[in-house]
């Protein structure tokens, strides 16, 4: 059973999501999500984990969520990591395993860069660094800080911003060079997702830029315990075509390429687990 509850750290109350083991067979599995979203969406991911002998945790990063804001204007990727580290802490645990996608990637990364000791073995779902040009243009654009309109265009703006990260890659680009495939998320995941972003709209922003300035590149491989990449079906082609680079860089690096369904996704992870227990 998925349950929700807040735990206290310096920034304030963390909202988060979890399943406990009855009789844990080994360390907790801590999942962190992307931006500009919640541990909602980690949800399916918890529910095809659990049952297998490990608490499953997943908070919302500060900022997002129902979770207190950062301290501090400008936050970096290292900040969000102790914070997980902190919230750890508080919890009681001591060492964990750790999944992360994209925002929640890098923060997995930094984890398992800074705190050797903590982290037993990370899993990276979509992780890239960008180069300079590109950089500087998402960190311009991809972002904005939208103040909140006595006409609730803010609401519609959020829908379109969600909406259009389906559609384009960068989402400010929108043009036929930067479509993505597939398909439109149904209406009751683009009114999700807005709700998300509405619900930080002062805030979502600094998870987001804090993860595009950080460099993983420089950070994999100080990395000394067991990575897992995952290379999903549906994820961005940009981001699946970063795998191989990344891995090389790894000490201890292994790439699964799999489907994207959360299922397939849980078994990949739960294999790269049992094979390092």
């Amino acid at each position: 059973m998925i349950e929700r509850a807040f735990v206290r750290i310096a920034e304030g109350q963390v909202h988060l999501r979890q399943a406990i083991a009855e009789a844990p067979t080994a360390p907790p599995i801590v999942l962190l999500h992307a931006s500009p979203s919640s541990s909602r969406w980690m949800v399916p991911l918890m529910e095809a984990l659990a049952g297998n002998g490990r608490t499953i945790i997943a908070p919302d990063t500060l900022g997002n969520g129902d979770s207190p804001p950062p301290a501090g204007d400008t936050p970096d990727i290292a900040y969000f990591a102790d914070s997980v580290i902190r919230l750890a802490d508080a919890m009681g645990i001591e060492t964990f395993d750790v999944y992360g996608a994209h925002t929640g990637a890098r923060i997995a990364c930094e984890l398992a860069a800074a705190h050797p000791t903590r982290v037993c073995a990370t899993v990276l779902d979509g992780i890239k660094e960008y180069d300079e040009a590109m950089r500087e243009k998402i960190l311009a654009h991809y972002a904005p800080k939208v103040p909140v309109d006595p006409h609730g265009t803010h609401m519609v703006w959020a829908f379109n911003f969600v909406r259009d990260q389906a559609l384009y890659f960068p989402h400010f680009e929108q043009n036929a060079e930067h479509r993505l495939p597939g398909h439109m998320p149904s209406a009751q995941i683009l009114h999700d997702a807005t709700l998300d972003v509405l619900k930080a709209l002062d805030t979502y922003s600094l998870p987001y830029l804090a993860a595009f300035r950080y460099r993983p590149l420089a950070r994999l491989p100080v990395i000394e315990t067991p990575v897992l990449l995952l290379k999903a079906a549906m994820e961005l082609a940009v981001l699946n075509a970063a795998v191989d680079e990344a891995a090389a860089l790894l000490r201890h690096g292994h790439v699964a390429a799999i489907a994207s369904d959360p299922a397939s996704k849980a078994a990949a992870m739960l294999h790269f687990f049992d094979t390092l227990a």
